[in-house]
């Protein structure tokens, strides 16, 4: 019998080769020519050894062809124009040889790389139905523990889709690591990860994404490596940050014993009203009848408050509420803002608060860790931060649940002493196509539109009944003491862009979202009072953006402004209500520089 001879190693193959053996002692390739020359065996029982090598071979071809076939009908399916498709080719060839130059199996790698896109695009859909954009290359920085088990409270399904997912996904891989027959270098594969890598930064600079395309459900994997390119480049302009390259001003820094209210200060009740907004600013919604009360002052004026987020990202005016200041100036970086701020933005509401005596408390609806909401509250001022764990919620909870713990809390707060309370509610978080707590608001009429709009409305009434016995048990539980509410709708609901501008498809709502039109950030802001009588200030106006309701609050509470929330105020006299937008952001520049030196703002 002819004997084969072997390479000493699977590295002196030229660039890849047979790597599987038949028995334990040749190669594919080499057993056949053997078996070709030994003794014939028989012309059938020679043709079922070739034929059923030959099928072998096909099927370890397939399972190398496979992934590539279907990354390719996907880019089609995805990818709408020749700069996105080709883009898309470029990222997959980052993928596949980022694998290959690891494992050095092609087949295993292209399932590898498949399962990946296919994943990004089912977060980017689930993102878009959320938020009405698509996943971007930042987005890397949001997954955590405390990010997914929101998640998971929010889609209790997702779970055990994840868990199918990965019963079936593991046996794979492990079948396609026995069956692949290739093996390539890894110099050359990096060398071509390298190649496309340049090439896609190169077309991404050269042809860099419009910001308002993130808002289409398409050309997920393209959006998502040229963002990244994006993000680098403006991170090496201007940092996470914008602010003014330098001014001659300067703040002083404020004293813990330098503010002396007039008169007996409140304790402030500041409300995060979740997904609410005056639905009647879209044409055809029927509502129930009184509705829209909820939305008025004690002096029964209706007043807007201006978001910065659109459907989903609360945390955008949860940075606006607590340090006073604008989410945009992180442009590309702002989904992170609550991260980012943490440990370096060191000024809010509740360090205001601190100065001037006050106690402060925060009672938040989810995980403390979830977009480090509890790290970045504190860095803003907030003493004692209490969790959904802490407060023992065993799911989404109705208002009327966190309403319950702050008024127990506040019971134990420190004799004659005031407290501002951060109330953070959840209820009328999507989706809207499920039915939250029938038992809750028995009598409930659906005034007759689509279902999800009329559960939408359900818990705005739901909210609104709940709201007025948290004021009941404030006036039952603490006769004579004084309280300033302030609350407000964080962002419209994600449905809400289409019922407004019906007529428009989703590029151009995301046209009109990347250029704050104002009617899809609008929602209200209102200023109640138990025992106490808020100040008149000309701070109060009828609109404004998210960012000034710190200074407002304490306006409206008689509370001196420390340095910076005077110079904030004269920039909102000056702009009528608008921050970022005013001058393009050259105010909110200048301001966020200001903050700078005087250290309030650190490594930014």
């Amino acid at each position: 019998m002819t004997r084969c001879r072997l390479p000493a190693a699977p590295d002196a193959l030229v660039a890849f080769g047979p790597a599987r053996r038949l028995g334990s002692s040749c190669r594919t390739s080499c057993c056949v020519s053997s078996m070709a020359s030994a003794p014939n065996p028989g012309p059938s029982a020679t043709t079922a050894v070739l034929a059923s090598v030959a099928a072998l071979g096909i099927w370890r071809l397939l399972a190398v062809a496979a992934p590539h076939l279907a990354a390719l009908a996907l880019m089609y399916e995805t990818e709408t124009d020749f700069g996105s498709r080709l883009s898309f080719a470029l990222a997959w060839g980052i993928l596949n040889f980022f694998w290959i130059t690891l494992l050095r199996r092609p087949a295993l790698s292209g399932a590898l790389s498949l399962t990946l896109v296919v994943v990004l695009v089912l977060l980017s859909r689930l993102k878009h139905d959320v938020v009405q954009m698509t996943v971007n290359f930042i987005d890397l920085m949001m997954i955590d523990r405390d990010t997914v088990a929101f998640l998971f409270t929010i889609f209790p399904n997702l779970r055990w889709s994840v868990i199918l997912a990965g019963l079936v996904t593991l046996p794979l891989m492990y079948a396609l690591w026995w069956l692949d027959p290739f093996r390539i270098r890894r110099l050359p594969a990096l060398a071509c990860k390298l190649a496309c890598l340049a090439a896609l930064v190169g077309y991404s600079l050269y042809h860099p994404d419009e910001a308002w395309r993130g808002y289409y459900d398409d050309g997920y994997l393209s959006k998502f490596f040229r963002s990244g390119v994006s993000a680098v480049s403006d991170f090496a302009q201007y940092g996470f940050m914008e602010s003014a390259a330098s001014t001659n001003e300067r703040l002083n820094m404020p004293l813990v014993d330098a503010c002396h209210p007039a008169g007996r200060r409140p304790n402030i009740i500041m409300i995060h009203d979740e997904s609410s907004f005056d639905i009647r600013a879209a044409q055809g919604i029927k509502v129930p009848q009184g509705y829209g009360s909820h939305f008025k002052s004690w002096d029964g004026k209706q007043r807007t408050f201006l978001a910065e987020s659109n459907g989903g990202p609360s945390w955008f005016t949860e940075y606006n509420v607590l340090a006073g200041l604008s989410s945009r100036s992180f442009g590309r970086f702002a989904y992170f803002v609550t991260r980012i701020a943490t440990g370096r933005v060191e000024r809010g509401l509740p360090l205001a608060l601190r100065r001037c005596g006050y106690d402060t408390l925060s009672l938040y609806p989810a995980y403390g860790g979830f977009m480090g909401a509890r790290s970045f509250q504190m860095t803003t001022g907030v003493e004692r931060f209490l969790d959904s764990k802490d407060l023992g919620a065993k799911d989404v909870e109705p208002d009327s649940f966190f309403y319950d713990k702050a008024l127990r809390l506040m019971g134990e707060r420190t004799p004659n002493k005031p407290l501002f309370t951060f109330i953070y509610l959840g209820a009328n978080h999507f989706p809207w196509e499920t039915r939250f707590r029938p038992d809750l608001l028995p009598n409930w009429r659906a005034p007759g539109n689509v279902a999800s709009i009329d559960e939408y409305l359900r818990r705005q009434a739901m909210s609104a009944e709940q709201y007025r016995a948290f004021v009941a048990g404030l006036k039952k539980t603490f006769p004579g003491e004084p309280f300033l509410i302030v609350r407000y709708g964080d962002h419209q609901p994600e449905f809400a862009p289409n019922i407004l501008e019906p007529g428009l498809d989703e590029g151009a709502i995301g046209k009109k979202l990347d250029a704050y039109d104002p009617r899809l950030y609008a929602t209200y802001y209102a200023i109640d009072a138990v025992n106490f009588e808020p100040v008149k200030s000309e701070a109060v106006m009828d609109t404004i953006d998210g960012s000034y309701l710190p200074l407002v609050i304490q306006e409206a509470a008689g509370i001196p402004l420390d340095p910076s929330f005077a110079v904030q105020k004269d920039i909102m006299l000056r702009c009528k209500g608008i921050f970022y937008g005013c001058k393009d952001g050259a105010e909110a520049r200048r301001l966020n520089r200001l903050l700078i030196n005087a250290g309030m703002i650190r490594g930014l």
